[in-house]
């Protein structure tokens, strides 16, 4: 069966380092400004839930330093090659809210788009606020395509109307395979509801960035043949858009990035 995870890219990808990866040129800045806020530094240990790839990891590493900790944990690890994964970065296959976390008394756990395709999302949020110590800090990032639905904000031009019915067939698609396409509005209250302090989120929406055309052209080349095989789009349909995307001549939108954090007490 293929695998349907994350919105508009599986970002458990290895990255080879031949061309900036979208999902890291749109999402990393915002991930970053929130880990510095907390005063992340040298010695923290940090469990990096989901890694998916080298540059969150990366740049705990080099924040931490050689008295840190970075667990780097997901349910594939080949994007581990030898030259990230050296102390102070640790890598591990684990599948969260099923296994037992990597270790406790973390200072920082951080997923990003994670929990909302995770089957059991409650037992996978208590896993994380259990592995902090007293005082550490979760970070929880995912979007939320139900809060913005369109492909094009501007919906002007028949090419325009095509990328937003096909937006709206790949989160059917996503939704029929336990995707929840408005998780990332309810992380405030779950966090509070966890018994988490200073609870705060925000939302990043990125629009005509090259690094978004680039996330729908990977979106539609990876799911293609599935939504082809469940009735939501035609082979031509998908051509055709992709054709467009490749134009430069259309505003591509990702869906948004709720990002919510607290600590714990």
């Amino acid at each position: 069966m293929m695998r349907i995870d994350g919105y508009l890219l599986d970002h458990r990808q290895a990255e080879t380092g031949q061309s900036p990866d979208a999902f890291a040129t749109l999402f990393d800045p915002t991930t970053f400004r929130h880990m510095e806020s907390f005063g992340l530094g040298s010695g923290w240990r940090c469990w990096e839930v989901g890694a998916g790839g080298t540059s969150v990891v990366s740049w705990l590493a080099k924040k931490v330093g050689p008295t840190g900790k970075v667990m780097a944990t997901d349910t594939d690890i080949s994007w581990a090659v030898p030259s990230v994964t050296r102390p102070p970065v640790e890598a591990l296959v684990h599948h969260v809210g099923v296994d037992q976390p990597p270790g406790d008394g973390f200072d920082l756990v951080h997923a990003r788009l994670v929990l909302a395709d995770v089957p059991d999302r409650e037992a996978a949020l208590l896993s994380m606020i259990d592995a902090l110590r007293p005082g550490g800090r979760l970070l929880i990032e995912d979007a939320d395509p139900a809060l913005q639905p369109l492909a094009c904000p501007e919906e002007s031009d028949p090419e325009h109307q095509l990328a937003n019915r096909l937006r709206e067939a790949v989160r059917a698609l996503l939704a029929a395979h336990g995707t929840d396409p408005a998780y990332g509005r309810r992380l405030p209250r779950l966090l509070r509801a966890a018994g988490l302090r200073g609870v705060e989120a925000d939302a990043y929406f990125p629009v005509a960035s090259p690094a978004c055309a680039a996330l729908e052209a990977t979106t539609f080349g990876r799911l293609r043949e599935a939504l082809v095989t469940a009735n939501l789009a035609t082979q031509e349909d998908i051509d055709r858009h992709l054709a467009n995307v490749a134009s430069g001549a259309m505003d591509i939108a990702a869906p948004p990035l709720i990002s919510a954090w607290g600590r714990k007490p």
